[in-house]
């Protein structure tokens, strides 16, 4: 009975991210993401192609884009403040498997990203970790430890490089249709 369950929730969230990918504008886009417990702030643009491996246990904030292609495993929780950009291809995990364990179980920790951060493509983040405000990673860059307000780092595992101006005055809302 338990495995049944676990398979229609899988096929749900299926259902749904191929739903969310289909709607065209990003209002209804945002309406939907709502209707399963999602906190979206205004202005906040979720592009195509999106995936998300649950319903719920994921906040926005405002004057956010989430770009083509990103998975976003929300499982244990996503929170990401405002004027926040992923772009496209970045992986976002609160979820893994216990190598440890003889039985594989999964554990897992939110992840939470602070206002004005700019995540360039193909990032990939690990569960538990908390990206400061500010912060930016380069593309490519695996993040598996906190990384410090206004830091700048990249790489495998990713690193400190240098600090950043903290003088943000731009906005990182990008409503723009069929970006990739």
């Amino acid at each position: 009975m338990k495995n049944l369950k676990l398979n229609i929730k899988k096929v749900a969230v299926a259902l749904f991210n191929t739903a969310l990918n289909l709607v065209f504008f990003f209002s209804l886009r945002r309406s939907l993401l709502r209707a399963t417990g999602c906190r979206i702030g205004v202005k906040t643009t979720v592009h195509r192609k999106v995936v998300f491996f649950s319903f719920g246990k994921f906040s926005v904030g405002k004057n956010c884009t989430i770009n083509y292609n990103c998975y976003m495993d929300n499982r244990a929780g996503i929170r990401i403040g405002d004027n926040v950009n992923i772009s496209h291809g970045t992986r976002i995990y609160t979820l893994g498997h216990d190598i440890d364990d003889p039985m594989s179980h999964t554990v897992g920790k939110p992840v939470v990203i602070e206002d004005n951060v700019w995540i360039f493509p193909s990032v990939m983040i690990m569960p538990g970790v908390k990206i400061g405000k500010g912060a930016v990673i380069y593309p490519g860059s695996v993040v598996t430890r906190n990384i410090e307000e206004y830091s700048i780092v990249g790489g495998n595992p990713a690193k400190h490089i240098r600090f950043r101006n903290k003088h943000i005055q731009y906005s990182a809302d990008f409503p723009i249709w069929f970006a990739l």
